[in-house]
């Protein structure tokens, strides 16, 4: 294979669910600048203003979108996270003001259920929970007010487009950092050599040239290794972007991140030949990113060595790297299982939040999602959620 050449997929035809404007307008941003990088292609795919998959009024989460993240499972989820912020309030001492900060909220759901638990569970806390939303899409900002406004609970909310300054408490994500624009790199002759977006006879096409900012190679050098040849892989610049950003925005806490990925040598394996970019399309995954512009999701395995590496590098120490599964089991689960004839749950509850559980902790789906905690200033506490897990 010859630098230039073209080397994947053609989008020979148009489906219903494309979004036409929004093809329309990165065919003539590429026919204005030449060739762009998939990572320019990817963000206005989904993050082009009022066109891009993000931005628009489409059903995104849950039964009836694309895909379903943890919060729309079941309300046990934000109680588990609910549970372990106030054990991290406890931990900062009970502290008159505890922010936290959410960053992506979809469609508010993890948000309404962390609130609704604490008012009911930990009122101490909830009198002390100060919540924000940071969310860069109007559309996904009206969905957010509008779940926790069902709950009586948008008056104990704000929304800001950018993380606050300063922050006491705790930073939280629940997979953001998967769906930023990645850079896509492919090995050839053991070098580096970026993929491109083109437009030719109608249809975007794929090429190959050099690297379009030295931060890729910087990359790899600081990891120490390089994919394989013949690989393709992502690299994630603004997932470590705003790791750095966040862990200079704790004064005092705890970041948490739940995200699918793996340590860097495990991403960039060398048997992991195609990368790890999934599009979504009413729970359907596709490895295709050219069909359906603007109506199905992509989403990329975050790199949680480089991740791990910026927050530290920013100042926090890492307390645990755990899969999901342990997580929720570590912080009491089972315990949303009570017997049956127990208290006010019949045989239908129990089943209904059976299924929650399992699915919350399948180790082929939501329960292989990683989470990460890094802290400032709390000492050396031993998270009940992460106990176990420092060495993971």
């Amino acid at each position: 294979m010859n630098a230039g050449d073209t080397i994947t997929r053609v989008n020979e035809f148009e489906t219903p669910a494309e979004n036409e404007a929004l093809k329309m307008a990165i065919s003539a941003r590429i026919e204005r600048e030449g060739p762009i990088t998939f990572r320019d292609f990817m963000e206005m795919a989904l993050y082009a203003p009022g066109l891009g998959y993000y931005t628009s009024r489409r059903e995104k989460m849950g039964r009836s979108g694309d895909y379903v993240t943890s919060p729309e499972v079941s309300p046990i989820f934000g109680a588990m996270i609910g549970r372990q912020m106030r054990e991290m309030w406890e931990a900062l001492d009970r502290p008159v003001t505890f922010d936290a900060v959410e960053a992506g909220a979809g469609n508010g759901t993890l948000c309404r259920d962390i609130l609704r638990w604490s008012r009911r569970a930990a009122p101490e806390f909830h009198d002390r929970l100060r919540y924000t939303v940071v969310e860069t899409s109007e559309a996904l900002a009206d969905r957010q007010r509008e779940t926790i406004e069902a709950e009586g609970l948008l008056s104990a909310v704000e929304w800001r487009a950018e993380l606050p300054e300063a922050v006491e408490g705790c930073i939280l994500c629940n997979e953001l950092l998967d769906a930023m624009p990645v850079h896509r790199v492919f090995v050839q002759d053991r070098a580096l050599r970026e993929v491109f977006v083109g437009w030719e006879g109608g249809a975007f096409r794929e090429e190959l040239a050099a690297p379009s900012t030295p931060e890729i190679g910087d990359y790899f050098r600081r990891l120490g290794i390089l994919p394989g040849e013949g690989c393709h892989a992502e690299v994630n610049l603004a997932a470590a972007a705003w790791v750095r950003a966040a862990a200079s925005a704790l004064q005092r806490g705890f970041l948490l991140i739940f995200d699918y990925g793996y340590e860097a040598a495990e991403l960039y394996a060398s048997w992991r030949t195609g990368g790890t970019l999934l599009c979504f399309y009413r729970h359907n995954p596709g490895d295709d990113p050219y069909v359906r512009i603007g109506r199905q999701d992509m989403t990329s395995h975050v790199d949680f060595t480089t991740i791990r590496r910026c927050g530290e590098g920013e100042g926090l120490s890492t307390l645990g790297l755990a899969p999901q599964s342990e997580f929720l089991m570590n912080l009491g689960l089972p315990d949303a299982l009570p017997a049956i004839g127990e208290g006010e749950t019949n045989l239908e509850e129990y089943y209904i939040r059976r299924r929650a559980v399992v699915e919350l902790v399948d180790p082929a789906g939501l329960g292989r999602i990683k989470v990460l905690v890094q802290a400032r200033g709390a000492g050396d506490v031993d998270l009940t959620g992460f106990r176990g897990a420092k060495d993971a």
